[in-house]
């Protein structure tokens, strides 16, 4: 432990997917080994470190939104240094520096493990510490120990870093390289050491589930990798996300099928059902191959909850595109689905192309196909009326006196939740046995059966 963290007290404001959020807990596990307290007041901190996203327009506003703030406190004497890492930071270093000169230091995407070697540096030296980007083809950080976020009863578990398909939308292999595994003994070590400490639920996340270990084993080995945590003493569920529909294997189909503690759950973002627009994405399925997939995996685990997004208004999007997709949502009739409007992205060849369309047009269309998805979801929530199912308790609420849980086609954050009814005490992270008796939209409401 470095002596001059000691007492030094740090606001740490992380954003963005839950691959950052990997990244944070490492973040605030090396600094509370080296002394530092972490604080969620802004009146103790000593310093503030910003992990920021910049994968759409709204969360790189949200990014710089942060850092101003923060940098006003710095300016009224209440904060002695401000650290920007992540996507933003490792994207706009300059940008950032050149406008907003009060930030002490970036460290970009492999370069975070620097963290309390850097705030040391301002906070007892008084110096600028070097910035930390530019390293986009290093191998990915792992190793440290961390300071989950969550409650301990569920975390993620980032499998890869980077990501090879250009999608012409997206500016994530550009701040953050090419797809680059995690080995496979790495990954178990931490899985372990997640289990000890009471991890009940692991959630694979990467750009890219399915391409694990290409770079590594020369094939995808995903399935591989999931028999080896389901070994794991300790886990009871396994929850994959991210896995673009190409690359979903016959092989990866038996390993959800056969092995038990592997949710009946898939996250497929297929982004969009037209195929000239699929194209315009450098998207590699069709609707037709998209459609396949899916049918598969409903014929293969009939139980599966299928989760997805799409992308409305992307440039050249026609009313026809727009109604193929509003006709693929009623075919396929996906548990769970979220949209985004496009985000124009510099850099990126979507931001080149001709027919940008407005925002207002962009927002219709996504509430249009939220709309029909609400019916969706509706429905088939009313369908699970009776059903027993296997909750994961995630807390309480105590002026209802509920409890507040999820199956196993929820993942957190994202999907729906059950309100549970029990006697008596349920910890978070307990599974229970719930008969479902109703439900409010999206959510389940159930009670525990002995």
């Amino acid at each position: 432990m470095y002596e001059y963290g000691e007492y030094m007290k740090i606001l740490f404001i992380s954003l963005g997917c839950d691959k950052n959020t990997v990244d944070s807990e490492m973040m605030l596990g090396i600094l509370s080994q080296h002394g530092y307290e972490i604080t969620d007041s802004e009146d103790d901190a000593d310093a503030a470190v910003i992990n920021t996203c910049c994968f759409i327009g709204d969360a790189k506003q949200e990014s710089i939104d942060n850092i101003l703030q923060m940098t006003a406190l710095k300016e009224k004497g209440k904060l002695k240094a401000v650290i920007v890492t992540g996507c933003l930071g490792e994207r706009y270093s300059e940008d950032i520096h050149k406008e907003i000169p009060q930030v002490d230091a970036i460290l970009g995407i492999s370069g975070w493990d620097k963290i309390a070697e850097c705030l040391d540096t301002v906070l007892k030296d008084n110096k600028k510490p070097l910035d930390a980007v530019g390293d986009i083809s290093s191998k990915p950080l792992y190793g440290f120990d961390r300071l989950l976020t969550n409650g301990g009863h569920y975390a993620y578990l980032k499998i890869a870093e980077g990501c090879n398909k250009r999608c012409t939308y997206c500016v994530i292999p550009y701040v953050r390289g090419n797809y680059r595994s995690v080995p496979i003994e790495t990954l178990v070590d931490e899985a372990k050491r997640l289990a000890e400490r009471g991890v009940k639920e692991l959630i694979l996340v990467a750009q890219e589930t399915t391409l694990y270990g290409v770079d590594l084993y020369n094939e995808k080995s995903l399935p591989r990798l999931l028999k080896e945590l389901a070994a794991i003493e300790g886990i009871r569920w396994i929850r994959i996300l991210y896995c673009y529909p190409e690359e979903i294997t016959d092989e990866l189909i038996k390993t959800i099928k056969e092995e038990p503690k592997i949710c009946h759950y898939l996250d497929i973002p297929i982004q969009h059902a037209s195929d000239e627009i699929l194209k315009r994405m450098a998207r590699k399925t069709t609707r037709s191959e998209i459609t396949e997939r899916i049918k598969r995996l409903r014929k293969e685990i009939p139980d599966i909850a299928l989760r997805t997004t799409l992308i409305t208004g992307f440039p050249g999007e026609t009313i026809k595109d727009h109604k193929q997709m509003i006709g693929f949502v009623k075919e396929m009739r996906f548990d769970r689905l979220g949209v985004f409007t496009y985000s124009w992205e510099e850099g990126t060849k979507a931001a080149e192309m001709k027919g940008q369309i407005p925002q207002f047009i962009k927002r219709r269309r996504r509430d249009r196909v939220m709309r029909l998805q609400q019916m969706i979801a509706w429905d088939k929530a009313k369908q699970t009326a009776g059903e027993v199912m296997d909750v994961m308790i995630e807390g309480k609420l105590v002026k209802e006196g509920v409890y507040v849980a999820r199956t196993y086609k929820d993942a957190p954050n994202v999907d729906g939740e059950v309100f549970v009814e029990c006697d008596r005490e349920l910890m978070s992270g307990d599974f229970v046995k719930v008969k479902v008796t109703g439900s409010r939209e999206y959510d389940l409401v159930g009670e525990v059966i002995e």
